[in-house]
């Protein structure tokens, strides 16, 4: 049975725009590239969907663009509503189910769940990319992220470090790109509302049981904000030689 037709939402403006200079001022996408998108079904990354085929169809710059859930087997997640959803958009679309989650529990050593976690999807969807010759991997991390992973780093590991922009992972065959990287969450929530975007909710329990440093800084940044409303800037302006590549 084929899946009736869905037209794509025209993200505002203002997120095409961010995502636009973060894609210009890193190079993200090249003449031909194949991307992958990790898609959770959250309003990050089904909000990158619709900017990237926005891109695709008004761009000069030609790419193929692709979709990857991973289901780590949480008894909370249902993704059901994404293959007919992707279907309609006419993108390609992989599901991986795993028992990521057991697995972590099994096997983790000293780490955070979330950040096992993160590590075995991040691994699954590398293997779906080459497997299927998609040589870049989009992943949805915003602003808002980066500026928590860089807390985080320095309060607790005593590093200055956050999320690259545009790499090329460790083994030299995916390229890794986040578009998103100047855009704030909220406008993605804004979006993902006025858009009516079928939204997953929250999939993994781990993240409502556990202690989590992430939302204990989202919360102070964003009692920090309210103060110094040029907040954001000022931490952009911080991280950007930390958003680059290394050099070679």
């Amino acid at each position: 049975m084929t899946e009736p037709t869905i037209q794509p939402v025209k993200p505002p403006r203002s997120l095409l725009s961010a995502a636009g200079r973060a894609i210009g001022d890193f190079a993200m996408i090249r003449d031909g590239d194949r991307i992958l998108l990790g898609i959770s079904g959250g309003k990050d990354s089904l909000s990158l969907l619709h900017v990237l085929l926005d891109l695709q169809r008004r761009a000069p710059v030609k790419f193929e663009l692709a979709a990857c859930t991973v289901d780590p087997q949480s008894p909370d997640y249902d993704p059901g509503v994404l293959k007919p959803y992707l279907a309609g958009l006419g993108v390609p679309y992989f599901f991986e189910s795993q028992p990521v989650l057991e697995e972590a529990k099994r096997n983790m050593d000293g780490d955070s769940f979330c950040a096992y976690c993160s590590r075995m999807r991040r691994g699954i969807l590398y293997r779906v990319a080459r497997e299927n010759a998609y040589s870049v991997l989009a992943l949805a991390q915003h602003l808002d992220d980066l500026a928590e992973t860089f807390l985080m780093s320095a309060f607790f590991g005593g590093k200055l470090r956050t999320m690259q922009a545009h790499y090329t992972n460790d083994a030299g065959d995916v390229r890794v790109i986040r578009p998103f990287v100047y855009v704030r969450e909220r406008q993605t929530a804004a979006f993902a509302k006025h858009a009516a975007l079928p939204v997953v909710p929250e999939n993994c329990p781990a993240c409502f049981s556990m202690p989590m440093q992430r939302q204990s800084m989202k919360l102070l940044l964003a009692e920090q904000e309210k103060a110094h409303p040029k907040l954001f800037s000022s931490l952009l302006t911080a991280m950007r030689p930390l958003m680059q590549s290394p050099p070679a």
